[in-house]
Order: C-alpha cells, then structure tokens, then sequence
C-alpha cells in the first residue's frame, strides 16, 4: 500500500510541475506570443476541467472494472501526446484541441484514480495515505520554478515537448506499481494479516467491503453527498482561480516579475505541503467535516488578503493562509466520502461528484479572467471568489454523516458480501 502511495505521489508531483500549476506561467507566454485574452486562456483551463468532470462518471466505471494501473497507463500515453501536440500549436483551434487531449490523458492518470487506488489500500490511515499521495501534487508545485527557468531558457515550445518526454520516462514505470485490491495478492488493509479464512465466503470484487457500504444510487439519495459535493466545489473555484492566474496577479496588479511570482507559488506550494502532510494526519484524530468547516474560512480570508493587497506581509499571509487550507481540506474529501458512504462503489461515487466539483474548477478561472478583461484587474473577481468560498462552509456544516443503508437495518447485506456481524464471528472462531 506505501508503494501505492509512494507512486501515485509521483505521479501528482509530474502533473502538477509540468501542468497544473505550471500553466500560469504558459498562460503570460502565450498572451505575449498571441495576443489572446485572458478569458480565452481560462477557458482552456475550464475546458480541461469540464472533460475530467464529464468523463469522471466513465472512468470511474473502468476504475472499478479494468483497475487503476490500466487506466492510468493509458492516461500517461494521452497527456504525454497531447504536451507534443500543444508544442506546435499555432491557432486557437489547435491550442483547445491539444489542451483536450491533454485534459483526457490528465484525468485518466489524475486525481481520481490515485485516490481511488489509495482508499482500497487503507482504511484506519486514510486520510495519512492520501495526504501523503497529495504531497506529491505539492512538490510538483514547488518545481514551478524550474520549469519556469525552462520556459525563459528555451521557450514554451520546446519545454512542452520535453515534457511529454518526461511523462514517458518518468509516468509509465510509476503506473506499473498501482494495484486494485489487497486481496488480490493476499493481502489486507493498513498492511494487517490477510486471512483467507475470513474471505472464502466472498467474492474477491467484495472481499474488502461491508454490507454498511452505499451503491451509486443509494449514495445520490443522501443530502450530504450533494452538500460535501458544493463544499469541494466551493473549494475549488478558489484553488482553480489561483493556480491560473495568481502568476498574473502577482505579475501584472501587483508589479513583480515572473521569476518573483513564481517564488510566490514555491512559498505557497511549501505551505501546501506542510498543511497536506499534517491534514492527513490531523485528519484520522479528528472531525473531517468540522475540519473542512474551518479551512473553507481560512480559504475566504486569504482570497480577501491577496485581493486587496497593499504590500508583501499581506500576499504571505495569503500564501500562509490559502496553502495550509488548500493542504488540510485536500486529502479530507476522499476521505470523508469513504467513511460516509464506503468502497465498493467508491469509483463510481467520487466520479460522479465531479460532475459537481468541475462548477468550481471550470467557473473560478472563468471569473477570474473576465473581471480582470473588464477591469483591468483581479479584485472584484477575487472577492467574488471569496465569497463562494464562504458559502463552502455552508455547506460542509450541512454535510453530517448519512445513517446506513435502508437494507443493512433489515440485515440484508450486498449480494457477495459478508456483514460486518458475521466477519467478526468468523474471526473470533480463527483467533480460537
């Protein structure tokens, strides 16, 4: 399971140095080189979360079918072709076009499919083994820097190329590691001793799960599943805005240069990380929700310090504030949705979250970049932002955790399945 961890960790830390947060330097390149708006520039972002939320539900299909490592093998292939497909753009046309496939490859191999592989593997360290899978999304960050030390050496251009080379080299052997269930190779949860005993009455698909677990359906039917929902959406329209344009901000209504902006980003991305390795840690002890409350506030604050920024402290307080949020929320939104609602369906669950989530990460770019067309600056949009982002806090308070399935009161457990009941007297005849 730390293997796991360990790849999918990597596997963040390539997407996000060479994409994620990446793109907001591309983003001051290509409106020197072609003139575009920023509106255009966000668009291509929200583009790439529309098609990760659209095909969320498919792939998280395939997930629970075909396993993590098929998937995410594919999704290395596609990113890497679509980063030499964005070298040679020329046109709007093809600038969407290779952002599309780069969208499809980075979702394969993103996100969802790292947690996905994670939450199988662990259930007393969850919220740890995910934070430590985000952590790689936050060293990825604090490499920013060096790509952007490419993209002034060498270009735009060539530095997309080599990175689709990099996701080759680098991306294919990490995915080699990803495995579906413990069961499947005879293990267990946490690393706890597998007993074939206490799994011979069920089907290796289910082996892991309890009859307290949610399908699809039954899940949809909870309000908190719609309310964790908004809250990450929430989130989102805040973490999004801020990874396209914070460069641009801090560049063009704050007056630093690139190479200062992206120290900013570093400084954030450290603070991200400290807070996504304490997260997971603090997030096995206390109350998830009540957790996620309070950081969608510390979410608010810092947007409204780095709107109205007069001097340095303020955009370090921000960059305090927004990194030790982004950290804390971050590996307690797959966390919390396994604890309410389990694992058996747990792909198809979170995929069709993102149909919800994607409002966020497709409209807070968005925003962002039509008030700073209109304006001539971010304040307004950033205040808007920060606004959502307090009704964010709405909506975790809302999100209490569902009693269990109707079914599992009248003893009746999933099809395959054993009950938590009868796992436990299997288990106390093995101890005998």
């Amino acid at each position: 399971g730390w293997w796991i961890v360990v790849a999918g960790a990597g596997v963040q830390l390539l997407q996000n140095a060479l994409l994620g947060q990446a793109y907001g330097a591309y983003v001051v390149l290509l409106r020197e080189e072609f003139g575009w708006s920023t509106t255009f520039l966000s668009g291509a972002s929200a583009l790439r979360e529309a098609e990760t939320g659209v095909t969320g539900v498919f792939q998280g299909l395939l997930l629970d079918r075909l396993g993590p490592r098929r998937v995410a093998r594919a999704g290395v292939v596609i990113l890497a072709i679509g980063f030499m497909l964005f070298s040679r753009v020329q046109s709007p046309l093809q600038f969407y076009a290779a952002f599309s496939v780069m969208s499809i490859g980075g979702s394969m191999v993103g996100y969802l499919t790292m947690t996905f592989t994670v939450v199988h593997w662990f259930e007393r360290r969850r919220a740890t083994a995910i934070s430590l899978t985000s952590a790689g999304f936050a060293v990825g960050g604090m490499l920013v820097p060096v790509v952007v030390i490419f993209l002034e050496t060498f270009g735009w251009r060539p530095t997309a190329f080599f990175s689709g080379v990099v996701m080759l080299v680098i991306g294919l052997p990490l995915t080699q590691l990803l495995r579906h269930r413990p069961a499947d190779m005879g293990l267990a949860p946490d690393g706890d001793p597998y007993d074939a005993r206490l799994h011979s009455h069920a089907s290796t698909a289910a082996s892991a799960a309890t009859s307290a677990d949610f399908t699809l359906k039954e899940a949809m039917r909870e309000p908190s599943f719609w309310w964790i929902s908004f809250g990450h959406a929430s989130a989102l329209f805040v973490v999004s805005a801020m990874n396209v344009h914070l460069v641009s901000h801090l560049k063009e209504s704050q007056g630093y240069s690139l190479g200062q902006a992206s120290a900013v980003v570093l400084l954030m991305t450290l603070i991200f990380l400290i807070g996504t390795v304490s997260g997971g840690i603090i997030g096995d002890r206390v109350n998830k929700r009540l957790l996620a409350v309070g950081c969608m506030a510390m979410h608010t604050a810092g947007l409204l310090l780095l709107s109205h920024a007069i001097n340095l402290p303020m955009i370090i307080a921000f960059t305090v504030l927004h990194g030790l949020a982004w950290g804390w929320r971050g590996p307690q939104m797959a966390a919390i949705r396994a604890e309410y609602f389990g694992r058996t369906a747990f792909g198809r669950i979170l995929g069709v979250s993102n149909m919800v989530i994607i409002i966020g990460t497709i409209a807070g770019p968005l925003i962002a970049g039509y008030v700073y067309d209109q304006t001539g600056n971010y304040r307004v949009g950033f205040d808007i932002l920060a606004a959502i982002a307090a009704a964010g806090s709405i909506f975790f308070i809302l999100a209490k955790k569902p009693p269990p399935p109707a079914r599992t009161v009248r003893n009746q457990p999933v099809e395959g399945e054993l009950t938590t009941r009868s796992l436990e007297t299997l288990q106390r005849g093995a101890d005998a």
